[in-house]
């Protein structure tokens, strides 16, 4: 993964401006990478982002304050209005016990995070002085000074819990537990605990959730590649499998959504509901 990857975006001509940002090399194995939109919108008006996201946690810092979003089970939203700005840290599995505790308790949850000094140098740095490059920076400095000091290195409990999500991550991962264990040289019941402890949800999920994104992925980049054809090099047992997927964690089928989410996308038109 880097800062390039657009899987779980769902409907990227909708984004506002956004950018990732990669860490410095202290921090990565802590967080995957910064994002950062700023959007500045007409009166009246309201861009909703439509995410699937990372089986992950994500520590964002905002205009109002510092919020915590654990995993999620099914696909999110959130709807922008006026002007504003975030940062967030994708945070990888290394960082979860130092920063949530346990990750299963956040769970499809939003929750605010008690971090005044996070918020105070993170919002200064945010300020309109010089251009976004300058922002970011600033910004991703601040963020970066904040939880080298928070969270110590990964331990060796941590780096398993990395090269986990790394495996399950890469092109083509494993697609069952057993392989993921094998990868690791650990049991299943092991890699249970691990992506319970790190990132909240089963492994098996991980592996789904990834393998979703790269469905609609798939889907999204070539609309002509038939739906078949991606469960098959995906894995799933068949077409209805993908299907079921989609319905379950995104609501609606993978063919309707590529018709919405393919290169003429109206960044104006609603989201697919069924």
């Amino acid at each position: 993964m880097t800062t390039s990857d657009r899987r779980g975006v769902l409907y990227p001509a909708r984004l506002p401006t956004f950018h990732r940002e990669p860490p410095p090399r202290e921090l990565t194995g802590l967080v995957r990478w910064f994002w950062i939109p700023e959007w500045q919108l007409a009166p009246g008006r309201t861009s909703r982002q439509e995410v699937l996201s990372f089986p992950a946690s994500n520590l964002t810092v905002g205009a109002d304050g510092v919020t915590l979003s654990g995993p999620t089970t099914r696909r999110s939203h959130r709807d922008l209005t006026g002007t504003g700005w975030a940062v967030g840290a994708l945070l990888r599995p290394a960082a979860v016990p130092a920063l949530v505790g346990d990750p299963r308790a956040a769970r499809d949850r939003q929750v605010p995070f008690e971090a005044t000094e996070l918020h105070r140098a993170v919002t200064a740095a945010m300020s309109p002085d010089g251009d976004g490059a300058a922002r970011r920076a600033r910004a991703t400095a601040a963020y970066s000074a904040w939880l080298l000091d928070r969270v110590g290195p990964p331990d060796a409990e941590g780096e398993l819990a990395n090269a986990m999500e790394d495996a399950i991550a890469a092109d083509l991962g494993p697609t069952r537990v057993d392989d993921l264990a094998q990868t690791l040289g650990i049991s299943v019941r092991s890699v249970q605990r691990l992506a319970l402890r790190h990132v909240g949800v089963t492994p098996l999920a991980m592996i789904r959730r990834y393998r979703l994104q790269e469905a609609a992925q798939r889907l999204r980049d070539d609309p002509a590649i038939p739906i078949g054809q991606v469960a098959a090099e995906l894995g799933y047992a068949d077409q209805a499998h993908l299907c079921a997927d989609f319905r379950r964690v995104l609501g609606f089928t993978p063919s309707t959504y590529r018709d919405r989410a393919g290169p003429g996308d109206d960044p104006s038109h609603p989201a697919p509901t069924g």
